[in-house]
Order: C-alpha cells, then sequence, then structure tokens
C-alpha cells in the first residue's frame, strides 16, 4: 500500500475474486493451482460474515440430505456428512475447510461498493476495506443478496405479514397461519410441504403452470438446459431461472404433496386486499401470511459503472467472459448458475484470463 500526498493509493494485483461461494472459490482455487499468490497477485473478497457462501443462510430445516445437486469444490470432496444436519452448518463447515485447504485467505466481511475503469488498464475495485488496483476480475457474487420481489395491486395494504425466500426462518413461525405462497420454483414447493404440516390452511399460487420433471436429471437433459440459458446470454438478455428450463422434480414427496392437495396450484391473483388476495373470477382467499418464493435476480449493481449491460438488459458473454470488458469474468451467472457449472466455469475463466494477461504483458 503506498502513500502519495497523504492519499492511500490503490493496492496493485493481478487478479480480484468478488465473492466466496461456489464459483468464488472455484475460480480461487484455480487461480492457486496457477502459481497465483494471496495478497501479492490476488485477492478474494466476501461480503457474508463466515464461509458457505449463500448457503450459511439457509432456513434450518433444509438438511443437507434435502439439498439436491451440491457438487464438490475442485479439488476436495466433502465426505462422511450427516444428511440430517442443516446444510447451512454442513457447507458451511466444507467450505472454512476448503478455505483453509488451498490457503485461499478470504477477506470477509468486505463490501464492493463499484467496480469502475481505473486507466493504465486496470480495474479499480472500491470496498469497505479499500481499493485494489486489478488487472482482472473473476465476479462471482450470485444472486442471494438481490430477492427479487414483484409488485401487484393492494400489496401495501395487506394487514398480515408479508415475507421473501431470503427471510424464511422454517416452518415452526408459521404454525397455526393461513398461509398464501407464491412461485413456481423448488423452493415453493419446499416452503408448502413443510408449512403444510403445521399452518392451519396453505395456498399456492403460480405465474405460470408448474412443470413437473419425471425421470433423473440426466447429463442430457443438463446439457439442454445449459444451452437454452446460454442462448440468452449470448444475446444479451437476463438469464432465466434454472427451473424454467429444467422443470420440477418429482421426488416422492412432491408426488405425495399432489395427492394430498398441497401442491394443487391456483393461477395467479388479481390483487392483494387486507385480507388476503382475491382473483379475477371473484375467488378470494384470507390469509395471515404472504411468503414470496419468487426467485433472485444476479447482484452486479456494483458493476454498473463500466457499462457492461445490453440493450436487452442482459450481459453478453463469450464463455464466462464479458463481451463489452474482456477483463471481466462473470461465474455463477447464467449457464454457470449451478454448483457443477459453478466448478467448471471458473476453471474455464482462470484458463482464459492467464492467456488474456499474458498477451497484455507481451504487448506492452
Amino acid at each position: 500500500m503506498n502513500h502519495i500526498g497523504g492519499a492511500v493509493s490503490p493496492r496493485e494485483i493481478e487478479v480480484a475474486v468478488i465473492g466466496a461461494g461456489q464459483a468464488g472459490l472455484s475460480g480461487a482455487y484455480h487461480l492457486r493451482r496457477s502459481g497465483y499468490e494471496p495478497e501479492r497477485d490476488m485477492v478474494v473478497l466476501d461480503h457474508a460474515p463466515r464461509p458457505g457462501g449463500a448457503w450459511q443462510f439457509r432456513w434450518p430445516t433444509l438438511t443437507y440430505g434435502r439439498v439436491h445437486g451440491m457438487h464438490a469444490l475442485p479439488g476436495m470432496e466433502l465426505t462422511g456428512a450427516d444428511a440430517e444436519r442443516p446444510s447451512a452448518e454442513v457447507i458451511g463447515e466444507y467450505f472454512a475447510a476448503y478455505e483453509r485447504a488451498f490457503d485461499l485467505r478470504v477477506r470477509r466481511p468486505v463490501h464492493v461498493a463499484a467496480v469502475r475503469e481505473g486507466g493504465a488498464g486496470r480495474l479499480l475495485v472500491e470496498t469497505s476495506a479499500g481499493t485494489w488496483a486489478a488487472r482482472a476480475l473473476i465476479n462471482a457474487t450470485g444472486t442471494w443478496d438481490r430477492p427479487f420481489l414483484p409488485r401487484y395491486p393492494g400489496q401495501e395494504s395487506f394487514r398480515g405479514r408479508q415475507l421473501h425466500t431470503a427471510d424464511y426462518p422454517g416452518p415452526e413461525a408459521f404454525a397455526g397461519r393461513r398461509v398464501i405462497v407464491i412461485g413456481a420454483g423448488t423452493s415453493a414447493v419446499q416452503h408448502l410441504l413443510e408449512i403444510a404440516e403445521v399452518a392451519a390452511e396453505t395456498t399456492w399460487v403460480t405465474r405460470r403452470e408448474p412443470a413437473f420433471r419425471e425421470g433423473p436429471f440426466d447429463e442430457e437433459r443438463g446439457r439442454a438446459a445449459v444451452a437454452l440459458v446460454e442462448e440468452r446470454v449470448r444475446a444479451g438478455l437476463p438469464p432465466r431461472s434454472v427451473v424454467s428450463v429444467t422443470g420440477l422434480p418429482m421426488t416422492e414427496a412432491v408426488r405425495r404433496g399432489r395427492e394430498s392437495g398441497v401442491l394443487d396450484r391456483l393461477p395467479m391473483f388479481r390483487r392483494i386486499t387486507p385480507e388476503g388476495a382475491e382473483w379475477a373470477d371473484g375467488r378470494v382467499v384470507e390469509a395471515d401470511t404472504l411468503l414470496w418464493a419468487t426467485g433472485f435476480r444476479a447482484a452486479l449493481d456494483h458493476l454498473a459503472p463500466l457499462r457492461l449491460r445490453e440493450p436487452g438488459g442482459g450481459i453478453r458473454l463469450a464463455g464466462t467472459r464479458v463481451v463489452r470488458d474482456p477483463r471481466v469474468h462473470l461465474v455463477g451467472y447464467g449457464p454457470s448458475a449451478s454448483t457443477i457449472g459453478a466448478n467448471r466455469h471458473g476453471r474455464a475463466a482462470v484458463a482464459e484470463l492467464r492467456a488474456f494477461l499474458a498477451g497484455a504483458t507481451a504487448a506492452a
């Protein structure tokens, strides 16, 4: 750190990694494997209070055994985990052990306020812990910090409680209550199945007809889903949710929920009333709680000064590289927004960044 005229100059590094969830740790691991040293060549910044990425904020009843599609980080398997323990604990401990094993030296809690052009080919990463001047950036901030809450007429008039999946405390908070769950994703289904066991009444509302998927989610289906997401990202459109292209898995619990009527879905209501919701056909459902399981959007506001968005509202990528700025790679965005996708794309991002930085050094 240099002091010039009383001011603190940015710390110069090769690569900054923002976010230490699955995607960020994968990128950091491959940087270390490529010879990058923490603090000298790279820095990993994470705003969360402890290891675990978004998993640390999951509700207690989401046990490790109920987690779908958790893929091990590169270089270190997650073995011997108790399926009955909360996923937040299991995965948090795993991530912490991973950071120690590969000496990633994650800085936390650090809030990244903005990334902007710094001149001389560098990006200024402005944070609550100071500023870094990086030649390249791996952004792995995910979506958890940007819950999406749609607006409906009468929403402000509702006298009960409204909360989002991001604030979901577990089913006990809904004991004896009348609950409307809004959303067609996996979280909505999980919430309904466990809330229905303690609530006085549950109602499921979705904008589109839920699509249930029979059979295993095999490699062929996985490739098809990724291709659909990649198509939007290449076009500069915001990526769609995973469930919108994969469908909801028809597990035994889901099958029982459909047979019992818990997963009988109603179309979207017309408006929210002080006592609940009202539909266009005159149907009225009274409720004490509205639970919005309406998903998340990519948390990318800190990148706004770089003007990376396309007219379609998304950020156009070639692989993980941002087309408008080859110094910036997004991992955990679009087709890499899955645990296995984050691993694969973390490796790809590092390989491409190394080639780009080597070329930029040679040109200089």
